[in-house]
């Protein structure tokens, strides 16, 4: 394989980092890779903010659910679904008519957009040696992450990211087994993947038990169920209207 699968396919997440800082110039390099991601209809309509107050960097790590490496990280970056620029730019220079960007297709072309552009930059820090480790977490309160960044409408989080040099070498997750997730022609009937994903699930189990020196045995299907009882955010939805997306 080339070296670019091979970064890819040795990604995990890192959650400890050496105090090894990055140049303003190599992050914006990443940053550059993250805008050579795909666009719908080129949009463009990603911001990422560089949060380097301490102060705002222990308020994130506090929302995100008390996770310190969003404060001891090298770099934490909010990387934001942001039509309001275009929005601007439209009333400012064209102004034929008041745009209007809050239908739900450009909602979700804003968020596809966001997570493309991300990916390309995990895929080039860690093409250099470097570790990163996504922040859903920013979601648990969104009405504070968007006064503590001065969000205006049209813009909302969609995750952190925090970015460094590896202190930790963690085995990689086993991902599902590709029998669940590549189909040809036509999604599977229900049933037709059971004995893989069985499977999928012994494995899982023994990798947290590897892990946790055996404190911790639990399948995927098992945290899978609680994530869908627990990961629930249900002022999202609220939020998102609020910040003038998803209305029609």
């Amino acid at each position: 394989m080339n070296d670019t699968i091979a970064t890819i396919l040795k990604h995990r997440s890192i959650r400890r980092f050496s105090d090894q800082p990055l140049a303003d110039s190599q992050l914006k390099e990443y940053i550059r890779a993250g805008q050579m991601a795909s666009s719908s209809s080129f949009i463009q309509a990603v911001s990422v903010i560089r949060v380097s107050d301490s102060a705002n960097r222990a308020k994130f790590a506090k929302l995100a659910g008390g996770q310190p490496y969003v404060e001891s990280a090298p770099e934490f970056l909010v990387f934001c679904a942001d039509l309001s620029r275009n929005r601007d730019r439209i009333r400012r220079d064209v102004a034929a008519e008041e745009p209007d960007f809050s239908w739900t297709e450009q909602f979700i072309a804003a968020t596809v957009d966001v997570a493309l552009f991300a990916q390309n930059v995990v895929v080039a820090a860690e093409s250099d040696g470097l570790g990163c480790c996504y922040i859903g977490g920013i979601r648990n309160d969104p009405e504070q992450v968007t006064e503590l960044l001065a969000l205006p409408d049209l813009v909302y989080p969609v995750f952190g990211l925090c970015l460094g040099y590896p202190d930790q070498d963690p085995a990689a997750k086993p991902r599902l087994p590709i029998e669940a997730v590549f189909h040809q022609n036509a999604y599977p009937e229900r049933g037709e993947t059971d004995v893989v994903l069985d499977e999928y699930d012994a494995e899982v189990a023994d990798y947290y038990q590897r892990r946790t020196n055996g404190k911790l045995n639990v399948t995927f299907t098992q945290q899978m169920a609680k994530q869908s009882a627990s990961q629930t955010r249900k002022f999202m939805g609220e939020y998102i209207k609020k910040q003038g997306f998803n209305q029609h």
